[in-house]
């Protein structure tokens, strides 16, 4: 498999640790461990030693039976939380809906080009400095929306106990860590790009199937920010522009190598570096 993979992207890479190399500077990598990856099977298990210090004449057998487990139901999630207690879903689902008004819908496009932003996260936001030793003091929650129109972040600070939103910020040239949707839509344009072809010619190699779409594949994303003389001319605004390196991964197969490939967002282009 492996000789016959070179003449493609490089190689697959069987395990489950990728050395990331390279002059860009590369930000929130999470490669998924082989144990969260859909593996199927596995070698790892556990044995016991059976006690000896069971009653007179009770077998081996009975002595390191295994009692059923037990499972806990899940408590009962309320409509809010209290304090600095994990946003519940009907605060996100509040939150969003509050920000997510006519005006930013109409204004500003998603990684797909489709109107509305790109939502990026949604947290709890830190207490007001005079208000760190209050107890009562208001939950609040940051909204951060990437708009692929003019290449802004931008995160609103709402208020959930009076619904109001508070405080508004846009940045420029700022890349936080990418959605699932921004890291699907990444590999999406990679697979339709001629430059895919490495990828799925080794995908076919791997599975003897076609690949066709970003479900076939579990993809970890890395943000790439380019650094002067660094990489193609074509990849200089990444940074500016929402640009990612992807790590594939086949389901329930090999590792494939992508790392040389750049997927600019913003302009929907993809390029090679070297």
């Amino acid at each position: 498999m492996r000789k016959i993979v070179r003449r493609h992207l490089g190689k697959v890479v069987a395990g489950t640790g990728i050395a990331v190399a390279g002059t860009a500077v590369m930000v929130a990598v999470t490669l998924p461990g082989s144990a969260g990856a859909d593996e199927s099977g596995g070698t790892g298990t556990t044995g016991s030693t059976a006690s000896t210090g069971g009653g007179a004449g009770q077998p081996a057998q009975e002595q390191a039976a295994v009692q059923p487990g037990v499972v806990e139901q899940v408590p009962v999630e309320g409509e809010k939380g209290e304090g600095r207690d994990p946003l519940t879903d009907g605060e996100m689902a509040r939150v969003e809906r509050i920000v997510l008004n006519r005006q930013l819908l109409n204004s500003s496009e998603n990684v797909e080009g489709e109107r509305g932003p790109q939502r990026i996260g949604i947290d709890l936001a830190d207490p007001e400095a005079a208000e760190a030793d209050d107890p009562n003091a208001p939950r609040r929650a940051d909204v951060s929306y990437y708009d692929y129109k003019d290449d802004t972040l931008v995160t609103r600070t709402v208020n959930l106990d009076t619904g109001k939103v508070e405080r508004t910020g846009v940045q420029r040239g700022v890349q936080p860590p990418l959605s699932r949707a921004e890291t699907a839509e990444a590999t999406r344009l990679l697979i339709a790009d001629s430059l895919g072809a490495g990828l799925k010619a080794d995908y076919k190699d791997a599975t003897g199937a076609e690949l066709t779409s970003p479900d076939q594949l579990l993809v970890s994303s890395m943000g790439y920010r380019a650094t002067p003389g660094a990489q193609p001319a074509v990849l200089d605004a990444c940074g500016d522009h929402r640009c990612v390196r992807l790590f594939p991964k086949v389901k329930n197969g090999p590792w494939i190598d992508a790392r040389s490939l750049v997927i600019d967002l913003s302009a929907r282009k993809v390029a090679r570096l070297g």
